[in-house]
């Protein structure tokens, strides 16, 4: 399998302007961990991740240097942890050296690129702008959803993926986060509803493309007040059966 197969189409971006606030506040309104940082000619410039907000001032986590090490490290280590404790941009604090992947990278490859990298996310590019991106949780569905002795994803199966993001991502009722995974006609959906209709919604969507034989739902809904998470009926179904053997 390659990127295309797997990636989440609708990115969440931000630009190297956008608040601290407004940023963090994004990523937990849309239950993203990192988003990509574009400029006003959508040129990916960076990104921006839960990381980045671990060691911040307002609440009390900036980092703690000896005065023997900050000798060592010298002034521009000290300032650019300032610069990041204490910035008010996304890009006093963002990562400027991305390491991006295209539509065509494979799967072992992409894994090889985040472990040697250390990240959870690669951002898929065609030429200079974003057009997806692969985390580590669209790895997980892809193991999830098939670990199982099927041919390898076809032409078909690319154009039927084409066809149900097309669909939902022109209501409202979309899902965040939608991630579409589909080999020899059998439908995986993932990503983040607020509503429970739009779980039936997205099922029949995806039900009524032409070469669809199943759509196996994995939709997790979530309170946007509360945060209380659940997981599909199907998922939990699964589960429960997995505890009992």
């Amino acid at each position: 399998m390659r990127a295309h197969q797997i990636m989440t189409r609708s990115v969440i971006s931000v630009t190297p302007d956008t608040s601290i606030v407004e940023a963090a506040n994004i990523m937990l309104k849309r239950h993203v961990s990192g988003l990509t940082v574009v400029d006003d000619t959508g040129k990916l410039v960076g990104v921006v991740s839960e990381g980045d907000f671990i060691r911040r001032s307002e609440i009390g986590t900036g980092r703690k240097r000896g005065r023997w090490l900050r000798f060592i490290l010298g002034p521009g280590k000290s300032a650019g942890d300032f610069v990041h404790e204490h910035g008010r941009k996304v890009s006093e604090v963002m990562t400027a050296s991305v390491v991006t992947i295209t539509g065509d990278t494979a799967l072992a490859e992409i894994v090889d690129l985040m472990e040697r990298n250390n990240v959870k996310r690669l951002p898929v590019v065609r030429g200079e702008k974003v057009v997806g991106i692969v985390s580590r949780a669209n790895l997980l569905q892809a193991v999830a959803g098939l670990a199982r002795e099927v041919p390898d994803p076809t032409a078909d199966d690319d154009h039927i993926r084409s066809r149900i993001i097309d669909i939902m991502e022109k209501n409202d009722w979309c899902p965040f986060g939608l991630n579409v995974i589909v080999r020899d006609g059998i439908v995986h959906l993932s990503g983040v509803i607020t509503e429970e209709r739009a779980r039936q919604a997205a099922i029949v969507a995806a039900e009524n493309v032409e070469g669809v034989k199943t759509v196996h739902d994995h939709l997790c809904w979530v309170d946007t007040m509360s945060g209380v998470y659940l997981n599909s009926p199907e998922d939990d179904e699964l589960a429960a059966k997995l505890s009992e053997k």
